[in-house]
Protein backbone atom coordinates (compact mmCIF):
# COMPACT_ATOMS: atom_id res chain seq x y z
CA UNK A 1 0.00 0.00 0.00
CA UNK A 2 0.86 3.22 -0.73
CA UNK A 3 2.75 5.97 1.47
CA UNK A 4 0.18 9.12 0.86
CA UNK A 5 2.35 11.10 2.91
CA UNK A 6 5.50 10.17 0.83
CA UNK A 7 3.86 10.33 -2.50
CA UNK A 8 2.66 13.30 -1.25
CA UNK A 9 5.87 15.10 -0.38
CA UNK A 10 6.87 13.89 -3.89
CA UNK A 11 4.80 15.44 -5.90
CA UNK A 12 5.16 18.76 -4.42
CA UNK A 13 9.33 18.76 -4.57
CA UNK A 14 8.40 17.83 -7.89
CA UNK A 15 6.44 20.75 -8.88
CA UNK A 16 3.37 18.34 -9.96
CA UNK A 17 1.08 20.53 -6.87
CA UNK A 18 1.39 23.74 -4.59
CA UNK A 19 0.71 23.79 -0.90
CA UNK A 20 -2.34 25.84 -1.85
CA UNK A 21 -3.86 22.74 -3.94
CA UNK A 22 -2.35 20.00 -0.87
CA UNK A 23 -4.60 22.82 1.19
CA UNK A 24 -7.48 22.34 -0.79
CA UNK A 25 -6.99 18.81 -1.09
CA UNK A 26 -7.26 18.32 2.80
CA UNK A 27 -10.34 20.35 3.02
CA UNK A 28 -11.87 17.90 0.35
CA UNK A 29 -11.17 15.02 2.51
CA UNK A 30 -12.33 16.64 5.53
CA UNK A 31 -16.09 17.18 3.64
CA UNK A 32 -15.67 13.21 2.18
CA UNK A 33 -15.88 12.34 5.92
CA UNK A 34 -12.87 9.99 5.37
CA UNK A 35 -14.08 8.16 2.12
CA UNK A 36 -10.89 9.94 0.27
CA UNK A 37 -7.73 10.24 0.65
CA UNK A 38 -5.42 12.96 0.33
CA UNK A 39 -4.26 11.35 -3.50
CA UNK A 40 -7.72 10.43 -4.36
CA UNK A 41 -8.93 14.11 -3.44
CA UNK A 42 -6.23 15.72 -5.55
CA UNK A 43 -7.20 13.30 -8.24
CA UNK A 44 -10.51 14.56 -7.77
CA UNK A 45 -9.66 17.93 -8.16
CA UNK A 46 -7.76 17.15 -11.46
CA UNK A 47 -4.10 18.90 -9.81
CA UNK A 48 -2.25 14.94 -10.55
CA UNK A 49 -3.71 12.17 -12.01
CA UNK A 50 -2.22 8.29 -11.76
CA UNK A 51 -0.47 8.17 -14.66
CA UNK A 52 1.26 11.25 -13.69
CA UNK A 53 2.20 9.40 -9.88
CA UNK A 54 3.32 6.16 -11.03
CA UNK A 55 5.89 7.79 -14.04
CA UNK A 56 7.11 10.19 -10.99
CA UNK A 57 7.49 6.63 -8.23
CA UNK A 58 9.24 4.83 -11.14
CA UNK A 59 11.51 7.48 -11.58
CA UNK A 60 12.16 7.60 -8.08
CA UNK A 61 13.10 3.85 -8.02
CA UNK A 62 15.02 3.55 -11.39
CA UNK A 63 12.02 1.09 -12.25
CA UNK A 64 10.36 2.00 -15.68
CA UNK A 65 6.43 1.74 -16.47
CA UNK A 66 4.28 0.43 -18.90
CA UNK A 67 0.95 1.32 -19.91
CA UNK A 68 -1.05 -1.60 -19.82
CA UNK A 69 -4.08 -0.18 -21.48
CA UNK A 70 -2.44 -0.31 -25.03
CA UNK A 71 -0.08 -3.11 -24.40
CA UNK A 72 -0.82 -6.55 -25.48
CA UNK A 73 0.18 -9.77 -23.16
CA UNK A 74 0.68 -13.14 -25.05
CA UNK A 75 -1.52 -15.84 -23.32
CA UNK A 76 1.34 -18.04 -22.27
CA UNK A 77 2.63 -15.19 -20.42
CA UNK A 78 -0.78 -14.66 -18.57
CA UNK A 79 -0.51 -18.57 -17.95
CA UNK A 80 2.98 -17.91 -16.05
CA UNK A 81 1.61 -16.78 -13.21
CA UNK A 82 -1.64 -18.84 -11.08
CA UNK A 83 -4.60 -16.42 -11.39
CA UNK A 84 -4.98 -16.47 -6.98
CA UNK A 85 -1.68 -15.22 -6.95
CA UNK A 86 -1.95 -12.74 -9.40
CA UNK A 87 -5.03 -11.71 -7.21
CA UNK A 88 -2.85 -12.32 -3.76
CA UNK A 89 -0.24 -9.93 -5.04
CA UNK A 90 -2.02 -7.62 -6.94
CA UNK A 91 0.44 -8.25 -10.20
CA UNK A 92 -0.02 -9.55 -13.87
CA UNK A 93 2.65 -10.99 -15.91
CA UNK A 94 3.58 -8.97 -18.60
CA UNK A 95 7.02 -10.35 -20.14
CA UNK A 96 8.86 -13.57 -20.20
CA UNK A 97 12.55 -13.17 -21.09
CA UNK A 98 15.27 -15.11 -20.85
CA UNK A 99 13.06 -17.21 -17.66
CA UNK A 100 12.83 -13.97 -16.14
CA UNK A 101 9.21 -13.10 -15.05
CA UNK A 102 8.23 -9.42 -15.74
CA UNK A 103 5.26 -8.53 -13.93
CA UNK A 104 3.42 -5.41 -13.69
CA UNK A 105 2.94 -3.48 -9.70
CA UNK A 106 1.81 -0.28 -9.26
CA UNK A 107 3.32 -0.02 -5.84
CA UNK A 108 7.00 0.60 -6.58
CA UNK A 109 8.03 0.57 -2.81
CA UNK A 110 6.59 -3.06 -2.00
CA UNK A 111 9.64 -4.90 -2.80
CA UNK A 112 8.47 -7.58 -0.53
CA UNK A 113 5.98 -8.78 -2.86
CA UNK A 114 8.95 -9.47 -5.19
CA UNK A 115 10.68 -11.17 -3.06
CA UNK A 116 7.13 -13.44 -2.25
CA UNK A 117 7.24 -14.15 -5.97
CA UNK A 118 10.61 -15.09 -6.37
CA UNK A 119 9.95 -17.30 -3.78
CA UNK A 120 6.59 -18.80 -4.46
CA UNK A 121 7.65 -19.68 -8.38
CA UNK A 122 10.87 -20.42 -7.75
CA UNK A 123 12.47 -18.26 -10.18
CA UNK A 124 13.46 -14.29 -10.91
CA UNK A 125 10.98 -12.05 -11.11
CA UNK A 126 11.38 -8.19 -12.42
CA UNK A 127 8.88 -5.30 -11.66
CA UNK A 128 7.79 -2.77 -13.67
CA UNK A 129 5.33 0.09 -12.49
CA UNK A 130 1.99 0.45 -13.78
CA UNK A 131 -1.78 2.42 -12.47
CA UNK A 132 -3.30 0.43 -10.18
CA UNK A 133 -6.72 0.87 -12.24
CA UNK A 134 -4.70 -0.70 -15.44
CA UNK A 135 -3.96 -3.92 -13.56
CA UNK A 136 -7.26 -4.53 -11.82
CA UNK A 137 -8.60 -4.40 -15.31
CA UNK A 138 -6.26 -6.99 -16.23
CA UNK A 139 -6.92 -9.05 -13.70
CA UNK A 140 -10.83 -9.49 -14.14
CA UNK A 141 -9.96 -9.67 -17.94
CA UNK A 142 -7.87 -12.44 -18.31
CA UNK A 143 -8.26 -14.43 -14.93
CA UNK A 144 -11.91 -13.41 -14.69
CA UNK A 145 -14.16 -11.88 -12.77
CA UNK A 146 -15.77 -12.29 -9.24
CA UNK A 147 -17.87 -15.72 -11.09
CA UNK A 148 -14.60 -17.30 -11.11
CA UNK A 149 -12.74 -16.06 -8.14
CA UNK A 150 -15.54 -17.49 -5.94
CA UNK A 151 -15.69 -20.55 -7.96
CA UNK A 152 -12.34 -21.22 -7.74
CA UNK A 153 -12.43 -20.74 -3.71
CA UNK A 154 -15.43 -22.81 -2.83
CA UNK A 155 -14.19 -25.59 -4.97
CA UNK A 156 -16.28 -28.76 -5.42
CA UNK A 157 -19.03 -27.24 -2.78
CA UNK A 158 -22.58 -27.44 -3.86
CA UNK A 159 -23.72 -24.10 -3.56
CA UNK A 160 -26.92 -25.03 -4.81
CA UNK A 161 -27.44 -26.78 -0.95
CA UNK A 162 -26.62 -23.89 0.95
CA UNK A 163 -29.59 -23.08 2.31
CA UNK A 164 -29.51 -19.70 4.12
CA UNK A 165 -32.50 -17.37 3.80
CA UNK A 166 -33.11 -14.27 5.64
CA UNK A 167 -36.10 -14.55 7.70
CA UNK A 168 -36.13 -11.01 10.08
CA UNK A 169 -36.68 -8.58 6.94
CA UNK A 170 -39.71 -6.55 6.23
CA UNK A 171 -41.02 -6.35 2.88
CA UNK A 172 -38.90 -2.84 2.58
CA UNK A 173 -35.96 -4.22 3.25
CA UNK A 174 -36.45 -7.70 1.22
CA UNK A 175 -37.54 -4.92 -1.94
CA UNK A 176 -33.85 -2.97 -1.09
CA UNK A 177 -31.86 -6.35 -0.57
CA UNK A 178 -33.38 -7.98 -4.30
CA UNK A 179 -32.48 -4.41 -5.85
CA UNK A 180 -28.93 -4.26 -4.32
CA UNK A 181 -28.71 -7.84 -5.30
CA UNK A 182 -27.00 -7.80 -8.91
CA UNK A 183 -25.72 -10.44 -10.95
CA UNK A 184 -22.31 -8.88 -10.08
CA UNK A 185 -23.15 -9.51 -6.24
CA UNK A 186 -24.05 -13.27 -6.38
CA UNK A 187 -20.61 -14.53 -6.15
CA UNK A 188 -20.07 -12.50 -2.52
CA UNK A 189 -23.56 -13.61 -1.52
CA UNK A 190 -22.50 -17.34 -2.62
CA UNK A 191 -19.31 -17.08 -0.95
CA UNK A 192 -20.31 -15.43 2.60
CA UNK A 193 -23.36 -17.98 2.82
CA UNK A 194 -20.50 -20.52 2.73
CA UNK A 195 -18.65 -18.97 4.96
CA UNK A 196 -21.49 -19.23 7.39
CA UNK A 197 -22.65 -23.04 6.29
CA UNK A 198 -19.27 -24.23 7.12
CA UNK A 199 -18.96 -22.81 10.31
CA UNK A 200 -22.23 -24.18 11.52
CA UNK A 201 -21.38 -28.06 9.87
CA UNK A 202 -18.05 -27.01 11.87
CA UNK A 203 -19.82 -26.55 14.97
CA UNK A 204 -18.24 -23.14 15.25
CA UNK A 205 -19.37 -20.50 18.37
CA UNK A 206 -17.49 -17.32 16.04
CA UNK A 207 -16.54 -16.54 12.70
CA UNK A 208 -13.87 -14.12 13.01
CA UNK A 209 -12.68 -12.28 9.49
CA UNK A 210 -10.01 -9.85 10.31
CA UNK A 211 -7.77 -7.86 7.15
CA UNK A 212 -4.24 -8.09 7.84
CA UNK A 213 -1.56 -6.52 5.51
CA UNK A 214 -1.41 -9.29 2.80
CA UNK A 215 -4.45 -10.77 3.25
CA UNK A 216 -8.32 -11.31 4.37
CA UNK A 217 -7.88 -14.03 7.29
CA UNK A 218 -10.79 -16.07 8.18
CA UNK A 219 -11.05 -17.99 11.54
CA UNK A 220 -13.48 -20.49 13.16
CA UNK A 221 -14.14 -20.84 17.05
CA UNK A 222 -14.34 -24.20 17.81
CA UNK A 223 -15.05 -25.67 21.32
CA UNK A 224 -13.41 -22.29 22.24
CA UNK A 225 -10.32 -22.75 20.32
CA UNK A 226 -9.99 -20.53 17.13
CA UNK A 227 -8.76 -22.40 13.94
CA UNK A 228 -7.54 -20.68 10.67
CA UNK A 229 -9.83 -21.58 7.52
CA UNK A 230 -8.55 -21.00 3.79
CA UNK A 231 -8.58 -17.21 3.34
CA UNK A 232 -10.37 -15.39 0.31
CA UNK A 233 -8.54 -13.35 -2.13
CA UNK A 234 -7.41 -10.15 -0.45
CA UNK A 235 -9.10 -8.15 -3.04
CA UNK A 236 -12.65 -9.72 -2.10
CA UNK A 237 -12.26 -8.42 1.47
CA UNK A 238 -14.45 -5.05 0.81
CA UNK A 239 -16.97 -6.99 -0.70
CA UNK A 240 -17.49 -9.09 1.60
CA UNK A 241 -17.64 -6.71 4.80
CA UNK A 242 -20.21 -4.62 2.51
CA UNK A 243 -22.21 -7.42 2.24
CA UNK A 244 -22.38 -8.47 6.03
CA UNK A 245 -22.62 -5.36 7.16
CA UNK A 246 -25.82 -5.28 4.59
CA UNK A 247 -27.39 -8.70 6.51
CA UNK A 248 -26.72 -7.37 9.21
CA UNK A 249 -28.64 -3.78 8.88
CA UNK A 250 -25.54 -1.89 9.51
CA UNK A 251 -24.38 1.56 7.84
CA UNK A 252 -22.18 0.14 4.83
CA UNK A 253 -20.62 3.92 4.61
CA UNK A 254 -19.79 4.38 7.97
CA UNK A 255 -16.27 2.39 8.73
CA UNK A 256 -14.69 4.73 11.53
CA UNK A 257 -16.56 3.53 14.10
CA UNK A 258 -17.38 0.00 15.27
CA UNK A 259 -21.33 -1.13 15.02
CA UNK A 260 -23.45 -3.79 16.03
CA UNK A 261 -25.96 -5.74 14.08
CA UNK A 262 -28.02 -9.03 14.12
CA UNK A 263 -28.56 -11.10 11.55
CA UNK A 264 -31.48 -14.15 11.81
CA UNK A 265 -31.12 -17.05 9.36
CA UNK A 266 -32.18 -20.51 8.03
CA UNK A 267 -29.39 -22.67 7.27
CA UNK A 268 -30.30 -26.15 6.12
CA UNK A 269 -33.73 -25.79 7.96
CA UNK A 270 -31.75 -25.23 11.38
CA UNK A 271 -32.63 -21.40 12.61
CA UNK A 272 -29.38 -19.33 13.32
CA UNK A 273 -29.14 -16.13 14.80
CA UNK A 274 -25.59 -14.06 14.12
CA UNK A 275 -24.79 -11.55 16.62
CA UNK A 276 -22.19 -9.26 14.10
CA UNK A 277 -19.82 -7.20 15.35
CA UNK A 278 -17.33 -4.34 13.45
CA UNK A 279 -14.08 -2.69 14.51
CA UNK A 280 -11.88 -0.64 12.02
CA UNK A 281 -8.54 -1.54 12.13
CA UNK A 282 -5.14 -0.96 10.63
CA UNK A 283 -6.13 -2.74 7.17
CA UNK A 284 -9.69 -2.34 7.36
CA UNK A 285 -13.09 -3.82 9.35
CA UNK A 286 -12.69 -6.56 11.32
CA UNK A 287 -15.79 -8.40 11.39
CA UNK A 288 -16.77 -11.20 14.65
CA UNK A 289 -20.36 -12.96 13.72
CA UNK A 290 -21.18 -14.64 17.01
CA UNK A 291 -23.20 -17.63 16.25
CA UNK A 292 -26.33 -18.86 18.18
CA UNK A 293 -27.71 -21.80 17.52
CA UNK A 294 -31.11 -21.48 18.79
CA UNK A 295 -31.69 -25.65 18.37
CA UNK A 296 -28.49 -26.82 19.79
CA UNK A 297 -28.80 -24.71 23.43
CA UNK A 298 -28.73 -27.14 26.29
CA UNK A 299 -31.24 -26.86 28.88
CA UNK A 300 -30.91 -29.76 30.71
CA UNK A 301 -28.40 -29.27 34.12
CA UNK A 302 -26.78 -32.91 34.22
CA UNK A 303 -25.99 -32.60 30.39
CA UNK A 304 -24.20 -28.95 31.17
CA UNK A 305 -21.02 -31.40 33.10
CA UNK A 306 -22.89 -31.39 36.67
CA UNK A 307 -21.85 -34.23 38.86
CA UNK A 308 -24.78 -35.43 41.14
CA UNK A 309 -23.32 -34.30 44.09
CA UNK A 310 -22.94 -30.84 42.31
CA UNK A 311 -26.56 -30.89 41.29
CA UNK A 312 -27.85 -31.66 44.54
CA UNK A 313 -26.02 -28.37 45.84
CA UNK A 314 -27.70 -26.79 42.66
CA UNK A 315 -31.44 -28.30 42.83
CA UNK A 316 -31.24 -26.66 46.48
CA UNK A 317 -30.07 -23.43 45.70
CA UNK A 318 -32.85 -23.01 42.90
CA UNK A 319 -35.41 -23.76 45.36
CA UNK A 320 -35.07 -21.31 47.44
CA UNK A 321 -37.98 -18.55 47.85
CA UNK A 322 -35.73 -15.70 47.85
CA UNK A 323 -32.25 -14.87 47.83
CA UNK A 324 -29.78 -13.73 45.09
CA UNK A 325 -27.51 -16.45 43.33
CA UNK A 326 -24.67 -15.55 41.64
CA UNK A 327 -22.62 -16.65 38.46
CA UNK A 328 -19.40 -15.38 37.66
CA UNK A 329 -16.64 -16.22 35.17
CA UNK A 330 -14.98 -15.01 32.04
CA UNK A 331 -16.75 -13.55 28.37
CA UNK A 332 -17.39 -16.75 26.82
CA UNK A 333 -17.10 -19.55 30.04
CA UNK A 334 -21.18 -20.36 29.66
CA UNK A 335 -22.91 -18.67 32.25
CA UNK A 336 -25.80 -17.39 30.41
CA UNK A 337 -26.11 -20.91 29.52
CA UNK A 338 -25.86 -22.50 33.18
CA UNK A 339 -28.58 -19.34 33.91
CA UNK A 340 -31.19 -20.34 31.61
CA UNK A 341 -31.08 -24.37 32.96
CA UNK A 342 -31.63 -23.18 35.98
CA UNK A 343 -34.61 -20.76 34.70
CA UNK A 344 -35.44 -23.70 32.47
CA UNK A 345 -35.88 -26.07 35.00
CA UNK A 346 -38.22 -23.85 38.02
CA UNK A 347 -39.95 -22.66 34.96
CA UNK A 348 -43.39 -23.25 36.16
CA UNK A 349 -47.34 -22.65 35.32
CA UNK A 350 -47.55 -21.33 39.12
CA UNK A 351 -44.17 -19.22 38.84
CA UNK A 352 -43.57 -15.77 37.07
CA UNK A 353 -40.43 -15.14 35.64
CA UNK A 354 -38.76 -12.10 34.07
CA UNK A 355 -35.42 -11.53 32.83
CA UNK A 356 -33.48 -8.15 31.72
CA UNK A 357 -30.58 -9.62 29.77
CA UNK A 358 -28.21 -7.38 27.12
CA UNK A 359 -28.82 -9.09 24.38
CA UNK A 360 -31.39 -11.60 25.10
CA UNK A 361 -29.19 -14.70 23.65
CA UNK A 362 -32.30 -17.52 23.15
CA UNK A 363 -35.85 -17.36 23.70
CA UNK A 364 -37.66 -19.23 26.33
CA UNK A 365 -41.23 -20.28 26.04
CA UNK A 366 -42.92 -19.09 28.81
CA UNK A 367 -40.68 -16.40 30.17
CA UNK A 368 -40.88 -12.69 30.01
CA UNK A 369 -37.43 -11.44 28.49
CA UNK A 370 -36.50 -8.09 28.39
CA UNK A 371 -33.76 -6.71 26.18
CA UNK A 372 -32.00 -3.57 27.45
CA UNK A 373 -31.68 -0.66 25.45
CA UNK A 374 -29.56 2.15 26.58
CA UNK A 375 -30.45 4.68 23.48
CA UNK A 376 -34.04 4.68 25.12
CA UNK A 377 -32.54 4.53 28.95
CA UNK A 378 -33.99 0.76 29.28
CA UNK A 379 -30.70 0.48 31.42
CA UNK A 380 -30.00 -2.57 33.76
CA UNK A 381 -31.17 -0.64 36.70
CA UNK A 382 -34.09 0.69 34.92
CA UNK A 383 -35.45 -2.04 33.57
CA UNK A 384 -34.86 -3.84 37.33
CA UNK A 385 -36.83 -1.64 38.78
CA UNK A 386 -39.78 -1.54 36.32
CA UNK A 387 -40.20 -5.29 36.60
CA UNK A 388 -40.67 -5.18 40.40
CA UNK A 389 -44.03 -3.47 39.71
CA UNK A 390 -44.80 -6.63 37.83
CA UNK A 391 -44.91 -8.90 40.61
CA UNK A 392 -42.27 -11.53 39.72
CA UNK A 393 -41.45 -14.73 41.67
CA UNK A 394 -38.11 -15.01 40.22
CA UNK A 395 -36.08 -12.47 38.63
CA UNK A 396 -32.63 -12.64 36.15
CA UNK A 397 -30.46 -9.86 35.61
CA UNK A 398 -27.94 -10.47 32.75
CA UNK A 399 -25.36 -8.51 34.65
CA UNK A 400 -24.88 -6.71 37.76
CA UNK A 401 -22.72 -3.97 36.42
CA UNK A 402 -23.13 -1.14 39.05
CA UNK A 403 -24.12 -0.19 42.65
CA UNK A 404 -27.56 0.99 41.22
CA UNK A 405 -27.96 -2.36 39.84
CA UNK A 406 -26.79 -4.42 42.69
CA UNK A 407 -28.79 -2.37 45.35
CA UNK A 408 -32.33 -3.11 43.60
CA UNK A 409 -31.12 -6.67 42.78
CA UNK A 410 -30.30 -6.83 46.64
CA UNK A 411 -33.47 -5.20 47.56
CA UNK A 412 -35.60 -7.33 45.54
CA UNK A 413 -33.98 -10.56 47.23
CA UNK A 414 -34.72 -9.06 50.20
CA UNK A 415 -38.67 -8.46 49.62
CA UNK A 416 -39.10 -12.42 48.50
CA UNK A 417 -38.07 -12.90 45.40
CA UNK A 418 -35.21 -15.28 44.12
CA UNK A 419 -32.57 -13.24 41.66
CA UNK A 420 -30.32 -14.84 39.21
CA UNK A 421 -27.45 -11.99 37.88
CA UNK A 422 -23.68 -12.82 36.91
CA UNK A 423 -20.52 -11.23 37.68
CA UNK A 424 -17.46 -11.02 36.39
CA UNK A 425 -14.81 -12.30 38.60
CA UNK A 426 -12.21 -15.25 38.95
CA UNK A 427 -13.58 -17.42 41.82
CA UNK A 428 -16.43 -17.60 43.53
CA UNK A 429 -15.50 -15.72 47.09
CA UNK A 430 -14.01 -13.07 45.15
CA UNK A 431 -17.83 -12.04 43.84
CA UNK A 432 -18.18 -11.11 47.53
CA UNK A 433 -15.16 -8.46 47.19
CA UNK A 434 -16.13 -7.34 43.82
CA UNK A 435 -19.88 -6.54 45.48
CA UNK A 436 -18.29 -4.61 48.67
CA UNK A 437 -16.34 -2.62 46.03
CA UNK A 438 -18.72 -1.66 44.19
CA UNK A 439 -20.15 -0.12 47.25
CA UNK A 440 -22.88 -2.63 48.79
CA UNK A 441 -22.90 -2.52 52.49
CA UNK A 442 -21.31 -6.21 53.69
CA UNK A 443 -24.51 -6.90 55.75
CA UNK A 444 -26.25 -6.70 52.70
CA UNK A 445 -24.26 -8.95 51.13
CA UNK A 446 -24.17 -10.96 53.64
CA UNK A 447 -28.06 -11.39 54.20
CA UNK A 448 -28.91 -11.41 50.58
CA UNK A 449 -26.52 -13.53 48.57
CA UNK A 450 -27.29 -17.43 48.95
CA UNK A 451 -24.72 -18.71 47.10
CA UNK A 452 -22.32 -18.29 44.30
CA UNK A 453 -21.03 -20.25 41.34
CA UNK A 454 -17.41 -19.81 39.68
CA UNK A 455 -17.50 -21.80 36.14
CA UNK A 456 -15.34 -22.53 33.36
CA UNK A 457 -15.52 -24.66 29.78
CA UNK A 458 -13.20 -27.44 29.19
CA UNK A 459 -13.07 -29.24 25.92
CA UNK A 460 -14.49 -33.20 26.24
CA UNK A 461 -12.31 -35.72 24.78
CA UNK A 462 -13.03 -37.13 21.13
CA UNK A 463 -15.21 -40.51 21.91
CA UNK A 464 -13.81 -41.89 18.33
CA UNK A 465 -10.12 -41.26 18.99
CA UNK A 466 -9.89 -41.92 22.77
CA UNK A 467 -6.77 -43.11 24.28
CA UNK A 468 -4.73 -44.27 27.49
CA UNK A 469 -2.55 -40.83 28.50
CA UNK A 470 0.08 -40.32 30.85
CA UNK A 471 0.85 -37.07 32.26
CA UNK A 472 4.30 -35.46 31.27
CA UNK A 473 6.17 -34.50 34.49
CA UNK A 474 5.53 -30.55 33.97
CA UNK A 475 1.89 -31.52 34.56
CA UNK A 476 2.26 -33.78 37.53
CA UNK A 477 4.22 -30.95 39.20
CA UNK A 478 2.33 -28.13 38.41
CA UNK A 479 -1.33 -30.13 39.30
CA UNK A 480 0.06 -31.63 41.87
CA UNK A 481 -0.64 -34.72 41.03
CA UNK A 482 0.10 -37.38 43.68
CA UNK A 483 0.55 -40.98 43.61
CA UNK A 484 -3.00 -42.25 44.35
CA UNK A 485 -4.78 -39.82 41.92
CA UNK A 486 -2.24 -41.59 39.12
CA UNK A 487 -3.28 -44.95 40.31
CA UNK A 488 -6.46 -44.77 40.03
CA UNK A 489 -7.37 -42.08 37.46
CA UNK A 490 -8.81 -42.94 33.73
CA UNK A 491 -6.68 -40.33 31.94
CA UNK A 492 -6.99 -40.21 28.54
CA UNK A 493 -6.47 -37.77 25.62
CA UNK A 494 -7.44 -37.55 21.91
CA UNK A 495 -4.88 -39.14 19.58
CA UNK A 496 -7.11 -36.85 16.33
CA UNK A 497 -9.49 -38.03 13.74
CA UNK A 498 -11.61 -36.59 11.25
CA UNK A 499 -14.64 -36.57 13.72
CA UNK A 500 -12.88 -33.87 15.57
CA UNK A 501 -10.85 -32.16 12.54
CA UNK A 502 -7.32 -33.43 14.52
CA UNK A 503 -7.77 -31.92 17.68
CA UNK A 504 -8.94 -34.41 19.80
CA UNK A 505 -11.53 -32.46 21.22
CA UNK A 506 -15.37 -32.42 20.45
CA UNK A 507 -17.55 -30.40 22.60
CA UNK A 508 -17.27 -28.49 25.61
CA UNK A 509 -18.50 -29.45 29.24
CA UNK A 510 -18.38 -26.92 32.42
CA UNK A 511 -16.51 -26.77 35.28
CA UNK A 512 -17.42 -25.43 38.63
CA UNK A 513 -16.71 -23.91 41.89
CA UNK A 514 -20.20 -23.73 44.24
CA UNK A 515 -19.50 -21.19 47.22
CA UNK A 516 -22.84 -21.97 49.43
CA UNK A 517 -23.39 -18.71 51.68
CA UNK A 518 -23.64 -20.18 55.41
CA UNK A 519 -24.04 -18.61 58.79
CA UNK A 520 -20.47 -19.00 59.09
CA UNK A 521 -19.71 -17.36 56.02
CA UNK A 522 -22.20 -14.61 56.73
CA UNK A 523 -19.97 -14.04 59.93
CA UNK A 524 -17.09 -13.50 57.91
CA UNK A 525 -18.51 -11.35 54.91
CA UNK A 526 -19.83 -8.44 57.98
CA UNK A 527 -16.49 -8.58 59.04
CA UNK A 528 -14.83 -7.53 55.95
CA UNK A 529 -12.73 -10.51 55.35
CA UNK A 530 -11.10 -10.94 52.42
CA UNK A 531 -11.38 -13.01 49.79
CA UNK A 532 -8.47 -15.65 50.25
CA UNK A 533 -10.07 -16.18 53.77
CA UNK A 534 -13.39 -16.68 52.57
CA UNK A 535 -11.66 -19.15 49.88
CA UNK A 536 -10.26 -21.09 52.42
CA UNK A 537 -13.03 -21.31 55.57
CA UNK A 538 -15.35 -22.43 51.92
CA UNK A 539 -12.74 -24.97 51.11
CA UNK A 540 -12.73 -26.38 55.15
CA UNK A 541 -16.54 -26.54 54.61
CA UNK A 542 -16.14 -28.83 51.22
CA UNK A 543 -16.33 -26.12 48.77
CA UNK A 544 -14.92 -28.08 45.54
CA UNK A 545 -12.42 -25.62 43.68
CA UNK A 546 -12.46 -24.78 39.94
CA UNK A 547 -8.98 -27.10 39.34
CA UNK A 548 -10.34 -30.03 41.57
CA UNK A 549 -13.66 -30.64 39.78
CA UNK A 550 -11.89 -30.36 36.73
CA UNK A 551 -9.31 -33.14 37.69
CA UNK A 552 -11.82 -35.34 38.81
CA UNK A 553 -13.44 -34.97 35.44
CA UNK A 554 -10.12 -36.07 34.02
CA UNK A 555 -9.98 -38.68 35.82
CA UNK A 556 -13.50 -40.30 34.81
CA UNK A 557 -11.83 -39.65 31.31
CA UNK A 558 -14.24 -36.84 29.66
CA UNK A 559 -11.74 -34.44 29.61
CA UNK A 560 -7.61 -34.01 29.90
CA UNK A 561 -5.38 -32.86 32.38
CA UNK A 562 -4.04 -30.13 29.73
CA UNK A 563 -7.39 -28.85 29.10
CA UNK A 564 -7.71 -28.55 33.14
CA UNK A 565 -3.98 -26.82 33.40
CA UNK A 566 -5.07 -24.65 30.66
CA UNK A 567 -8.18 -22.88 32.13
CA UNK A 568 -7.82 -23.05 36.13
CA UNK A 569 -4.76 -21.46 38.24
CA UNK A 570 -3.71 -23.57 41.16
CA UNK A 571 -5.52 -23.77 44.17
CA UNK A 572 -3.92 -21.87 47.65
CA UNK A 573 -4.28 -23.93 50.80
Amino acid sequence: MLDSDYVLELLQENGFVSKEQIDEGWKKVAESDGELDILDALKSLRYVDEQEITNMLAQQYGLETIDLSTFVIPDEVIQELPAETARQYHVVPVMLHDDILTVAMSDPTDMETIDSLRYVLKRDVEAVIAPAKQIQKILESSYGGLEGTVDSYVGSVDTSKLEVVQTDEDEAAKEAAKAANTEDDAPIIKLVSLLIYNAFKLRASDIHLEPMEKKFRIRYRIDGALREMESPPKYLQTNIISRIKIMSKMDISEKRVPQDGRIQIEVSGVGLDLRVSTIPTTHGESIVMRILDKSSIQLDIPKLGFYTDDQEKIDRIISMPDGIFLVTGPTGSGKTTSLYAFLNTINKPNRKIITVEDPVEYQLSGINQVQVNPIVQMTFSNALRAMLRQAPNIIMVGEIRDLETADIAINASLTGHLVFSTLHTNDAPSSVTRLIDMGVKPFLVASSVRAIMAQRLVRRVCKNCMEPYKPTPDEIRLLNLDKDYLDSANLVHGRGCPACGGTGYKGRMGIYEIFLITEDMQYLIYNKESSDKLRSAARQSGMRTLREDGLRKAAAGTTTVTEVLAVTVGDEE
